[in-house]
């Protein structure tokens, strides 16, 4: 007898125009919509085990947040905290719910999504059904690249936070002639888990590409990137009905997108149009690859959680010093986003930090569907944790920027590298032995 059951629903969160918009170095204010944003919401249950899974339309969100939404979540559903996985897509074109270098929050964005969000789980509760899943991975290496390159002699990298001289350049925007070679090696795989009735109808999808996202639209757009192009696409690809519920998340991405500076003639210009070949071939080929699928009718659901202690990259008392200087000669409400500038953000940011703890507690989740696992990290990981933990771990993903947001948690030999990931602030500051300190915790959590 099959006793898995499945549900799925969304709800609408796209914001006001207005809003303001975060995931650039200063902020902008929404003033057009081009598509709607949503909370996305997957459930599993079986032999008294409930799991939820929920996709946000938006670019990061805070632990606090989150908490906040998952407490309410067990008070209407009953699902435990530790049960839950709600992570962002991070599309850098929708509300701000926290401050992000120059991006501030949202205030009463932030108020409203909350309740959306747990909305959006309390519908899927009530659409369980008896179902059944199934895993398939393809690689779509053509899609993902590297964003951090190697540069040739006569190229100056400067980092603004240390003032001095990076080996890595990230986008390197008007220094194309310099680049040498791509930095590291990208995550290819496109992977998904699916969910179909007993009767053979398509409950829901959970796709992970390890690509950031696309932005090939102007500032102050609302939209959901390629995740969205995706999820329309791929729906109709399987002819699936008006409940079904696609999902894309985002994986380890965090050196990977597709701003090509070695091939930038490859895709259209025009505003969408990007984002709309990639998500529509993304589509495409996953689609080919269900009709494979092999479902599993009763799989055992298990969760496991845990908080783990990270240690902060702090600027000394006398960088904190040079900082202020900066800071109170400037006016930040005429700030642009250009190499003086830089100076100038990343000085504020310094001020910051200096106030945060000394260490934080960082969200470890992994997910277990039969012989499926999701590893859950909350903030933005290279390609190389992702694969790593993929080599250990069969029918594997990571969904980052889940369960919280603490910025980019490179490896440490990537952080002595320099470049943008690493460079100190609010959306970077775990010190070098903090990615290894999670890939393990997470290893065996999972394996």
């Amino acid at each position: 007898m099959n006793h898995f059951s499945a549900g799925a629903a969304k709800t609408d969160i796209t914001p006001p125009l207005g809003t303001i918009i975060n995931g650039e170095f200063v902020a902008f204010y929404a003033h057009t919509i081009h598509d709607p944003l949503y909370s996305k919401a997957l459930v599993l249950q079986n032999a008294g085990t409930t799991l939820a899974i929920v996709i946000v339309d938006i670019c990061a969100m805070d632990k606090e947040f989150i908490v906040e939404v998952k407490k309410e979540i067990t008070v209407l559903t009953g699902i435990p905290a530790e049960h839950i996985l709600i992570a962002a897509t991070h599309t850098h074109y929708a509300g701000s719910i926290l401050d992000l270098l120059g991006g501030p929050c949202d205030l009463p964005y932030r108020k409203s999504l909350g309740k959306k969000i747990v909305q959006s789980v309390v519908d899927a509760v009530q659409r369980l059904q008896p179902a059944n899943i199934g895993f398939v991975s393809i690689d779509v290496p053509e899609h993902v690249v590297c964003r951090r390159y190697y540069m040739k002699p006569g190229y100056k990298a400067v980092n603004p936070v240390t003032g001095g001289l990076d080996i890595i350049k990230t986008n390197p925007a008007g220094g194309e002639a310099y680049i040498d070679k791509r930095a590291s090696t990208v995550d290819p795989e496109l992977s998904a888990v699916a969910i179909q009735s007993i009767d053979g109808e398509w409950i829901s999808l959970l796709a992970n590409y390890s690509m950031h996202y696309v932005g090939d639209c102007a500032n102050g757009t609302i939209t959901a990137d390629y995740f969205a192009v995706f999820a329309r696409h791929i729906t109709a690809n399987l002819k699936a009905g008006e409940n079904f519920i696609a999902m894309l998340s985002n994986g380890t991405s965090g050196e990977a997108n597709i701003w090509d500076f070695l091939q930038p003639d490859r895709y259209p210009k025009e505003e969408h149009q990007k984002k709309e070949l990639i998500g529509k071939d993304l589509a495409a080929k996953l689609s080919e690859a269900l009709q494979n699928i092999q479902w599993e009718t009763d799989p055992l659901l298990s969760a496991s959680f845990k908080y783990i202690t990270l240690s902060v990259r702090k600027p000394s008392s006398a960088e904190v010093e040079a900082a202020k200087k900066i800071v109170a000669q400037t006016d930040y409400r005429l700030i642009n986003s250009d190499a003086e500038a830089m100076v100038k953000i990343y000085a504020r940011e310094q001020i910051f930090l200096n106030e945060y703890p000394d260490s934080i507690e960082f969200p470890v989740q992994a997910l277990k569907m039969g012989d499926i696992t999701i590893g859950a990290l909350g903030g933005e990981f290279f390609a190389e944790t992702g694969l790593s933990l993929k080599k250990q771990i069969n029918k594997y993903f990571t969904i980052t920027m889940a369960n919280g947001y603490i910025g980019y948690v490179p490896p440490a030999h990537e952080i002595k590298k320099g470049g943008y990931e690493t460079w100190r602030c609010r959306s970077s500051h775990v010190k070098e032995d903090g990615e290894g300190i999670v890939r393990k915790a997470l290893s065996e959590m999972a394996g």
